[in-house]
């Protein structure tokens, strides 16, 4: 069992170094990265060339704290991010899925950002 489990997390970390080896942030197009846990979403926008985070979203801050951890919700905190975007005149991001497969909740947040405007 505990061999399975770090063969598991092996290929998790290996699937991310592949993705994040042709993603990199610029002041001009930063990187949305995006994440998801069973009870939260989490969405932060990077500067990667300074290694600051510009914007950020969770489902955990206390005016989002209604957002469930669903497609609905990841709907939800897209627009929210895109919002928070446009206000700090972001208009184009690279998206970062991580090792997570574009479909269900994260798709949904992608969807939700360009719903308020952003581009990819």
């Amino acid at each position: 069992m505990r061999r399975k489990m770090l063969e598991k997390d092996r290929k998790r970390i290996k699937r991310k170094i592949h993705i994040r080896k042709s993603i990199t942030g610029t002041p001009e197009r930063p990187r949305m990265s995006v994440s998801r846990s069973n009870r939260a979403l989490y969405i932060q926008v990077i500067d990667d060339t300074r290694g600051h985070t510009l914007v950020a979203a969770s489902t955990l801050e206390k005016e989002l704290r209604n957002l469930k951890a669903t497609v609905e919700g990841a709907v939800q905190l897209g627009e929210i991010m895109g919002k928070r975007l446009l206000e700090q005149n972001i208009k184009q991001v690279v998206f970062d899925r991580k090792v997570y497969l574009y479909h269900g909740c994260v798709k949904a947040m992608a969807d939700g950002a360009r719903k308020a405007g952003i581009q990819f």
